[in-house]
């Protein structure tokens, strides 16, 4: 039967999977966002610039039990942090997409943005189904709020995913904007829950 540390060592082998992905799927999302003038695109990217920041908190937390240390004062700080990035961005898209709205900007299709949509779709449950098996082992409820906002990417993924395949299959330009739109409650409601030192057990 596997010990608490070879749970924790499959916790930090997750982390640092969530973290390589975000990285390069926050890096082609943000560039084919800008250069197609998609705001749910853009979103989409920074969001999972926001995911690598909490993937890094986590990443060191059970690092640093797995050294015999203590940090649960310091993880509450992070996630205050990581709430405010939340907060931030659904300002950030908020703002965007209602001035793209008033404005009528009509985004260019963005064939790449569909694929890292899709992409996202199938790799974030998985990853989410793991980290939630890896938390009840370690009793943690860290890591199940981790897992939550890794299930999160997934539904930004397939509002995301609606919004360009209208815009692409029908020219239905106001499709990306508010998909847009429609990931702000999302996002916010992640950010007060981060920012107030909630986890999954707490939002329950």
């Amino acid at each position: 039967m596997p010990t608490r540390s070879q749970h924790l060592q499959r916790g930090i082998l997750l982390e640092y999977l969530t973290i390589g992905w975000n990285v390069i799927e926050g890096m082609v999302a943000v560039a084919s966002g800008a250069l197609s003038g998609s705001i749910a695109l853009v979103g989409f990217g920074i969001d999972s610039f926001i995911e690598v920041s909490s993937g890094s908190v986590l990443l060191w937390r059970l690092r640093s039990e797995h050294r015999g240390a203590s940090g649960e004062d310091a993880e509450r700080r992070a996630l205050k942090l990581v709430g405010a990035s939340f907060l931030l961005l659904a300002a950030y898209v908020s703002v965007d997409a209602i001035r793209t709205l008033i404005q009528r900007e009509q985004p260019e299709r963005s064939l790449v943005g569909i694929v890292v949509a899709v992409l996202s779709l199938l790799v974030m449950p998985l990853l989410a189904r793991q980290k939630r098996k890896a938390a009840a082992h370690l009793g943690s409820a860290a890591l199940r709020a981790d897992s939550r906002q890794t299930s999160l990417c997934a539904y930004l993924s397939v509002i995301l995913l609606g919004g360009l395949l209208l815009n692409a299959l029908f020219g239905w330009w106001w499709a990306d904007p508010v998909a847009a739109l429609a990931m702000v409650p999302i996002v916010g409601k992640e950010g007060l829950q981060a920012f107030r030192g909630k986890t999954c057990d707490d939002c329950s």
